[in-house]
């Protein structure tokens, strides 16, 4: 394998004085390349540096020399993040038979020059949608009128959730049931059920005869004590009929649901953290989120 080093200069300031200059450091990478930000995190992780301002990198170069040193960048930040959420875009539908979100300009940057001093331009976006859209989370009021609606859930139940992965391949069955949930730590956790049915997302083949839970893995799930449980598939519920049972047994017991989840490839059985983050919105029980993994590297 092609061994890539990048070497640069740098220049920190300090925001209670005085800076730091260092030439020709030398870092090995496991890429192409590496940006100026993700050099600078790792400078001031490595040398422990507190209280940086400014900071500049100068004279980047990659170039091809033996690895000296085996740790990555990434792997002496402590941790990294995974994105988990498709992304949101006009005319995407995510689920048939609800509407696309239109996303436009309310205030376009050719309009917005008529309102502004010369040079000075925004943008002011405009989106039409359900909450049911993309990568989103289900909370109770979205099935029990007396449940909590996102307004009323704490962060505590999204955010930094000790999570596991369950790897329950669609081609090994579309039915998960409790038998493919024993034999794990569960209880205040976060489940997520990895069934590889997202790299069907935004084709015909996304909606049909998809990977779901049966009504005894939910009660399995409810009875072990899980926090949330996600999956990467077009709902969590058989939707061949009309019941739902998995979403009435989960958020009846206030256990989220995050469906439409991906990249659950990525993410390692365990060690990472799983956030799925709504706004909080009085009188709703659906959104879309930023759904992440923080997966701790040591």
């Amino acid at each position: 394998m092609t061994q890539k080093r990048v070497k640069f200069d740098f220049v920190f300031e300090f925001t209670n004085g005085g800076s730091l200059k260092g030439e020709d450091f030398r870092l090995d990478i496991d890429g192409e390349t590496l940006s100026d930000q993700a050099l600078i995190d790792y400078v001031i992780a490595d040398l422990r540096l507190l209280m940086v301002g400014k900071a500049q990198i100068i004279n980047k170069e990659i170039i091809i020399e033996p690895h000296k040193r085996n740790p990555s960048p990434k792997s002496h930040s402590g941790s990294y993040l995974i994105d988990l959420s498709h992304t949101i875009e006009n005319g995407l539908v995510t689920y048939k038979g609800l509407p696309a979100p239109i996303i436009c300009d309310y205030l376009s940057r050719e309009r917005s020059r008529q309102l502004y001093a010369p040079g000075t331009e925004f943008q002011i976006g405009k989106i039409e949608m359900v909450t049911n859209t993309g990568t989103y989370l289900d909370c109770p009021f979205h099935r029990f009128e007396d449940g909590d609606d996102l307004s009323q859930v704490g962060l505590e139940a999204f955010t930094d959730l000790e999570g596991i992965v369950i790897r329950i391949p669609h081609t090994d069955t579309l039915a998960i049931t409790d038998a493919h949930l024993r034999n794990y730590e569960l209880r205040n956790r976060a489940v997520l059920i990895h069934t590889g049915w997202d790299a069907f997302w935004n084709t015909e083949t996304y909606y049909e005869n998809h990977p779901f839970l049966t009504a005894d893995a939910a009660d399995y799930l409810r009875d072990c004590g899980v926090k949330l449980v996600g999956i990467d598939s077009h709902n969590i519920d058989d939707t061949r009929g009309n019941s739902r049972p998995v979403h009435t047994t989960l958020l009846g017991a206030n256990i989220l649901i995050v469906e439409h989840l991906c990249n659950l490839s990525s993410v390692p059985t365990e060690g990472f953290t799983f956030t799925a983050a709504p706004p909080k919105l009085k009188g709703a029980g659906t959104f879309p989120v930023r759904a992440m993994a923080k997966i701790n590297s040591f």
